[in-house]
């Protein structure tokens, strides 16, 4: 939704305890981390029709069915049943002295929400409220106005307000995801919305094009592709849509992780024999080597600070996940379990690595600490799940699920729960990649 054409007005955002309890304590309700979360119970009533407008009653279900199943796709909450609810959701208004709050209370609900609109020729005025009704005490107050069509996106920003007052942060309604699909003979970059729609095909060169990886402003993606006859190097403006090639050795050149700042990159690449780590410096295209191991070493990936890489090596006899300082120094070992652990992905807020490794006889998604310990086998056994990648905020994975002869882009909270079909359709996805947030709700 173009920002123009909707004004966001505040008329009452009421948080809890704002004024009485200090931000350390402010009260979050849903821990995702634990695998033992219980989904957050919320009751959506239909929204009023409040101008009576002619022909639009259909509306009322719509706004409630579409904000619910918004919520659901988070993982983190329960949409109630509405013929659950002991009241009438035709005389229910919006505003706190309406809300008979035990009546909510006694069917399970934590949190309501409450909502109306206005249509006038093709304008759309949408009230919507939340509830605290364990408090009784109204969260979030918002209004929103734009053209009818665009009611989609008002529900849209209304979610992302609700999970800021339910879990202290906004969802990931405005990032998506990047991925090689591959079609035939050939592969190509994709991107799709972290809700699994407006999937988007960004190349079509008719070759193998793997390896997307999204620059941290989200502006740019690297890939690599054999479009020129050689494994190369590229990087594409999104907003342009214009492709350069960056890195061409006649080796193998793969794009890994970008540096927090976005102005270097590190590579795998095979111009000096082996396959090794390089920082490049997207200024100059001077390239630094990290590894000298006769080993192969790949996969390289940034700590959050820049300061520590984590990347796959056979070094020790078999692909495992290694640590090393930035500049190359310090290599050491972080595991130990499974005969063949790589794909590494740091986790974009904690010292926690997401990888595929080798379990009941086929790969699993694993999470293990950076100080060591035992890994964490966040997918069960039965089928083949690699190539993790962390959502901006570190509650989700995404990752490629194969099983029954199907490949499938999936995504899943970051305890291992939700798993849910983001795309399929295509015969493989390799390599899903994360956006940040892109700021379009």
């Amino acid at each position: 939704m173009r920002t123009r054409r909707i004004v966001q007005c505040l008329f009452v955002s009421i948080l809890l305890a704002l004024a009485a309890v200090p931000a350390a304590g402010a009260k979050v309700y849903i821990n995702i981390d634990s695998p033992s979360a219980q989904k957050f119970p919320i009751a959506v009533t239909t929204f009023r029709n409040m101008n009576n407008a002619a022909g639009q009653d259909s509306l009322s279900p719509w706004f409630a069915d579409t904000l619910g199943k918004t919520l659901e796709i988070t993982g983190y909450f329960n949409v109630l049943d509405r013929k659950a609810f002991l009241v009438d959701q035709a005389k229910l208004g919006i505003a706190t002295e309406n809300i008979q709050f035990p009546a909510w209370s006694g069917i399970g609900a934590e949190s309501l929400v409450t909502g109306g609109f206005t249509v006038s020729g093709r304008d759309l005025t949408l009230e919507c409220r939340l509830f605290d009704v364990v408090q009784g005490k109204l969260l979030v107050g918002k209004r929103y106005t734009g053209k009818i069509e665009e009611r989609k996106e008002m529900v849209v920003r209304f979610a992302q307000e609700i999970l800021v007052a339910l879990t202290g942060e906004k969802g990931l309604f405005d990032t998506k995801i990047a991925f090689a699909g591959k079609k035939g003979g050939s592969s190509e970059i994709y991107t799709v919305n972290y809700d699994g729609t407006e999937p988007v095909k960004l190349t079509n060169f008719r070759s193998i094009t793997l390896s997307p990886k999204w620059s941290p402003d989200g502006r740019q993606i690297s890939f690599l592709s054999y479009k020129d006859g050689n494994p190369d190097l590229h990087v594409m403006d999104l907003n342009r849509r214009t492709t350069r090639r960056i890195l061409s050795t006649g080796r193998l050149n793969l794009p890994a992780s970008w540096s927090p700042d976005s102005k270097r990159m590190l590579v795998t690449s095979s111009k000096d024999g082996s396959e090794d780590i390089y920082i490049l410096d997207l200024a100059d295209g001077r390239m630094t080597r990290l590894t000298h191991d006769p080993a192969i070493d790949v996969s390289p990936t940034w700590s959050p600070d820049g300061k520590q890489i984590a990347f796959v090596s056979d070094r020790g006899g078999t692909p495992q996940i290694y640590l090393m300082d930035a500049g190359g120094a310090n290599v050491r070992r972080l595991t130990f379990e499974g005969g063949y652990n790589t794909s590494p992905a740091w986790h974009p807020r904690a010292n926690r690595i997401a990888y595929e490794g080798r379990a009941g006889g086929s790969f699993q998604i694993m999470v293990i600490e950076t100080e060591g310990g035992m890994p964490v086998q966040l997918t069960p056994n039965g089928g083949r799940n690699e190539n993790p990648a962390w959502s901006p905020d570190g509650r989700y994975i995404a990752f490629v699920s194969r099983a029954g002869g199907k490949s499938r882009l999936c995504v899943m909270n970051a305890n291992g729960t939700n798993v849910r079909v983001i795309h399929e359709g295509l015969d493989a996805y390799v390599s899903p990649t994360w956006s940040p947030h892109l700021n379009f709700y």
